[in-house]
């Protein structure tokens, strides 16, 4: 298992996936799926980052991941204000780029990416949960 904290600085995101790059490496995950998961922890920590917080606070990020029964488990926890990001709405991605609004597709990266994403609330924290059959 690999857990590990960050602060609410994007400069944090690389170390981060680095550390997620070394575990998969170690568990013989391929560089696909290590891939799907940086994408996607990305996404979700940059939203975090860039709008969770409006204290200009030093805040932790807690991240864990494991393998469980072959499937690669992500939880990221913060203390940012509540969002649940399994509820933002899908994009229209057939519309015209013209049309559509800036940003939103990180979440939907994140759908298209992970065989699971859950989002719970519990204590004051955030907590999301992305799962990845290896």
């Amino acid at each position: 298992m690999l857990q590990f904290s960050l602060i609410n600085d994007l400069r944090e995101l690389a170390a981060a996936a680095e550390r997620v790059d070394a575990f998969c490496a170690e568990h013989g995950v391929s560089p696909d799926i290590a891939f799907a998961i940086n994408v996607s922890v990305d996404e979700l920590l940059t939203n975090t980052i860039s709008y969770g917080y409006d204290d200009g606070e030093q805040h932790r990020i807690e991240m864990t991941v494991r393998v469980e029964d072959g499937v690669l488990v992500i939880e990221l926890e913060d203390d940012a204000r509540p969002y649940d990001p399994t509820r933002a709405p899908h994009p229209d991605t057939d519309a015209p780029i013209e049309h559509r609004p800036i940003g939103g597709l990180g979440v939907h990266f994140v759908r298209v990416l992970m065989d699971g994403f859950a989002y719970r609330r519990s204590d004051g924290r955030n907590i999301v949960t992305l799962t990845k059959r290896t």
